[in-house]
């Protein structure tokens, strides 16, 4: 069953938390990041998780990327969270993935390889790349799975032909979610969220659309149930 994750992009507490309060009955899980967790540490994700509640998941999205023993180092201390997922990049190479991977293994933590970010276009990548995004992703998620990632975080655009390389075994975690009239922001690979389950997603991380809405919790509501009725269908 795919889980909704809501981003909680901000360094202020007290406004998380009041954002937690108000999306967790329509949302399955909670993503904190690197704004989040620079300021806040351990204690401050621990305290989101205990708002949060028992039967919300942890996304915890800090895109780990250095030498393997430092990544390795850096798995370890946040497993007393014990998130559901942590993201490292697939850039690091072979031996950083796997040193992560075996980290988690003793722990309900899924590694997920962050390939492209999705504020990235084709344009973007030129000057480092002459491949286009969808071929850089699918050469950053192979090697990346074949050293112990769990699954990918990729925008909706890569969905459909990642399922179709790695079949239902490979979780995709899927950022750049967009609700039908929603501005873009920064994102520039966005789909709605029935588009992109539609595609293949296994889960969707949605933040501005919901955090930055007048009322956090109404548009929480209505992406929920615009799921649920795309399900029914």
């Amino acid at each position: 069953m795919s889980r909704l994750y809501c981003a909680i992009d901000t360094p202020d507490f007290d406004q998380a938390l009041h954002l937690i309060r108000q999306v967790r009955p329509w949302f399955q899980g909670i993503k904190l990041g690197m704004e989040f967790y620079m300021r806040f540490g351990n204690a401050g994700i621990l305290q989101a998780i205990s708002i949060a509640g028992p039967e919300s998941a942890l996304f915890l999205d800090l895109k780990l990327h250095d030498i393997p023993n430092t990544v390795a180092g850096a798995t370890a201390a946040l497993m007393p969270l014990n998130p559901e997922f942590l993201t490292i990049h697939t850039a690091g190479g072979h031996d950083m993935i796997k040193a992560a991977a075996d980290t988690v293994k003793d722990h309900k933590t899924k590694i997920l390889g962050v390939t492209l970010l999705t504020s990235l276009s084709d344009e973007d990548i030129s000057c480092f790349s002459s491949y286009s995004i969808k071929d850089m992703v699918r050469r950053l998620a192979a090697p990346a799975i074949k050293a112990g990632c769990h699954g990918l975080v990729c925008s909706p655009h890569e969905v459909e032909i990642l399922r179709a390389e790695f079949g239902s075994d490979v979780i995709l975690m899927v950022p750049g979610i967009r609700p039908e009239g929603s501005v873009a922001d920064d994102q520039k690979r966005v789909m709605t969220p029935q588009q992109a389950i539609k595609a293949g997603a296994d889960h969707l991380v949605i933040g501005r659309p919901v955090t930055r809405a007048e009322d956090p919790a109404k548009a929480a509501e209505n992406i929920a149930g615009s799921l649920d009725n795309a399900r029914a269908a």
